[in-house]
């Protein structure tokens, strides 16, 4: 994969300046996070309270405000060439800099992740100035996805798929969800994942809550168990769900995973250009309902996917954004019943001229493990 270029970057920040003018906001304030590692590449070394912030404007060139010991490795990023680097020590006053580049002051969308310090600091120093969330302001900024994005983010799905036919060879019955979990991240890295942020090992009634943390329940034969994994792959993120199932299943046990399947795939087959988000949402919902099995689907169908594993666009009623060719999110339907088991089938999905394209392509069936 070829590496993002000073010319992308460029390119980032003025789409991202232009999306806040139609918008109607004065500028961009972007602290780190994904929405700086997408704009200029860097990635500071450590969280840290000392503040690092990207600030855009229309018709002015874009500072990333860095701390001065921290420069060095701001330098060093990608985009860094495109911006001008201004550094603060230790003892000096970082918001007055910052309020200095919000005259005149305006209506600001500001990254998600910032800390409440910084903003509460901000508005101290720019008091006339406002401050809205970035994703509520512009919630496609990082939704299309450009050639290089599409491409780390299918590997990370290809080493998803193959962590899974991984651990689909490996013993469960007997064992801990947490060994199972261990197995799993292990097999991310040995993938190309450079991180592991999450492995969700729900075996029989703990598959029933959808975000199950992983504990010392002892999995047993004739149990279904649902596992959900991800993490980062050369900065982009991997999610993929798949049921499997402990020895034979009963019919009841192949009937609810039927319906999910059929949900899943038909969902998948609804993804074009054009059609709202919540459409998907809507597919999905009713071929579970259909069955009888309608309130035990508790959550949206999907999230988007990119730089972080949830990201606009969300899959959910009442998410009217139509879809466009380059967005990628996830299509994940389940059935969850307390005190017996769940099942979900997860695959990510990019947009296509004329349809969808699976990024997960691993046997939807249900497997079956010892």
């Amino acid at each position: 994969m070829g590496d993002f270029t000073a010319e992308t970057f460029i390119g980032r920040m003025r789409r991202a300046t232009g999306q806040a003018v139609t918008a109607g906001l004065a500028g961009l304030l972007v602290t780190p996070g994904p929405d700086l590692a997408y704009l200029t590449g860097y990635r500071p070394p450590a969280e840290t309270e000392r503040l690092t912030m990207l600030v855009l404007r229309a018709g002015r060139e874009p500072v990333l405000i860095v701390p001065l010991l921290e420069r060095g490795d701001a330098e060093r990023a990608p985009g860094a060439a495109v911006v001008t680097l201004a550094d603060w020590a230790d003892g000096t006053d970082p918001y007055a800099r910052v309020a200095a580049l919000l005259d005149p002051p305006g209506t600001f969308a500001i990254s998600d992740s910032a800390w409440a310090l910084h903003v509460l600091a901000l508005q101290q120093a720019s008091p006339r100035s406002r401050y809205v969330s970035m994703t509520a302001a512009l919630p496609m900024l990082r939704a299309v996805k450009d050639a290089g994005e599409l491409e780390r983010l299918a590997a990370a799905g290809a080493a998803a798929d193959a962590a899974f036919e991984g651990i689909a060879g490996v013993r469960f019955a007997g064992r801990r969800e947490r060994e199972v979990g261990a197995d799993l991240a292990a097999l991310l890295r040995e993938h190309g994942h450079e991180r592991v942020d999450f492995t969700v090992v729900g075996s029989g009634p703990n598959g029933a809550d959808p975000h199950h943390e992983m504990g010392d329940r002892t999995i047993r034969e004739g149990d279904m168990v649902v596992l959900d994994f991800g993490g980062l792959l050369d900065g982009y993120a991997s999610d993929t769900t798949r049921t499997v199932h402990v020895g034979e299943p009963g019919e009841g046990e192949r009937e609810v995973f039927e319906v999910v399947r059929r949900a899943q795939r038909a969902a998948f087959e609804a993804v074009r250009p054009g059609v709202a988000c919540q459409d998907i949402d809507r597919v999905a919902r009713k071929v579970i309902a259909d069955a009888g099995y309608g309130e035990y689907f508790i959550h949206r169908t999907g999230h988007g996917i990119g730089l972080s594993t949830h990201e606009p666009p969300y899959i959910v009623e009442g998410e009217t954004q139509p879809l466009v060719p380059g967005m990628c999110f996830s299509i994940e339907p389940g059935i969850y019943l307390p005190g017996r088991f769940g099942v979900r089938i997860e695959d990510i999905v990019t947009v296509t001229a004329d349809g969808g394209r699976a990024l997960n392509n691993s046997s939807r069936e249900l497997r079956i493990v010892s």
